[in-house]
């Protein structure tokens, strides 16, 4: 089992966001207006954000509104919300992803459906896309979860090779908010260009990508990417907005939203 691959039928593509990153009486995000646009959910699992109660809640919340689940595992970093690097051994990320994405795929059978894949998140994710060893790791713990389980990460980056090598499907990720180096990594937050607030921006650069497979750099460069699933973030003060924009654009080209298709 490889990458997966556009449906040749008709055009679609995955339209996912972060939910879950509640903790405790805290709140974070707007999950249950996100769901109304979004096919699948990347669900935080405890570390960088989340608990047992906002994971059950959540997978509920996703049953209900027809919308697959995916684990969102971070480095244990509460208080920088796992978006601060760490030194981890590939041993220690391969725990770290099958503690925290077992944990969800057994909340997920306990409510009668199953994990659809493993999507890390932040300072794990940027640091693995761009470490082999690391994005290793995170592939073998995927493909100890069982099989069918996909790990979703950036387009282009580790994750792909990493995936194939472990025999895992690979769903490649694109961002609805966020601005994209010439190399395909994502511009760092806090640099210029690295958000994108505008709803209508975000959605025709979609829309350019699923159709033509490009997306205009912050350099102004052309860049060529292959996306199965576009993640539109849960947490920015316009996320209900920016969802709903863009999956209206996407279905107005004919682009079908739907959980993984190849």
């Amino acid at each position: 089992m490889g990458s997966m691959g556009l449906n040749d039928i008709d055009l679609c593509i995955d339209l996912n966001s972060d939910l879950g990153e509640s903790f405790g009486e805290w709140r974070m995000g707007m999950d249950e207006e996100v769901m109304k646009s979004i096919s699948s959910s990347n669900v935080a699992c405890g570390w960088h954000a989340g608990d047992p109660m906002v994971m059950l809640g959540t997978v509920r919340a996703a049953r209900a509104a027809g919308v697959v689940v995916g684990a969102h595992p971070g480095y244990p970093d509460l208080m920088g919300f796992g978006r601060r690097s760490m030194a981890c051994t590939p041993d220690e990320l391969y725990a770290y992803t099958l503690y925290q994405a077992g944990a969800l795929a057994a909340v997920c059978r306990s409510e009668g459906i199953e994990l659809q894949h493993v999507k890390p998140h932040g300072a794990m994710y940027n640091q693995a896309a761009k470490e082999p060893k690391m994005a290793e790791a995170i592939a073998r713990a995927v493909r100890a979860l069982g099989e069918g389980i996909m790990l979703m990460g950036l387009a282009g980056s580790a994750f792909e090779a990493a995936s194939a090598d472990a025999g895992v499907p690979f769903a490649a990720e694109a961002f609805v908010d966020r601005g994209y180096m010439p190399d395909g990594s994502l511009v760092p937050r806090g640099r210029p260009g690295a958000l994108i607030h505008d709803p209508e921006e975000a959605a025709a650069r979609m829309v350019r990508l699923v159709k033509e497979g490009v997306v205009t750099a912050a350099d102004g460069s052309e860049l060529r990417l292959k996306a199965h699933s576009i993640c539109v973030h849960g947490d920015s003060p316009d996320a209900v907005g920016m969802a709903r924009t863009v999956r209206a654009a996407l279905e107005g080209e004919g682009i079908a939203v739907r959980p993984l298709c190849g």
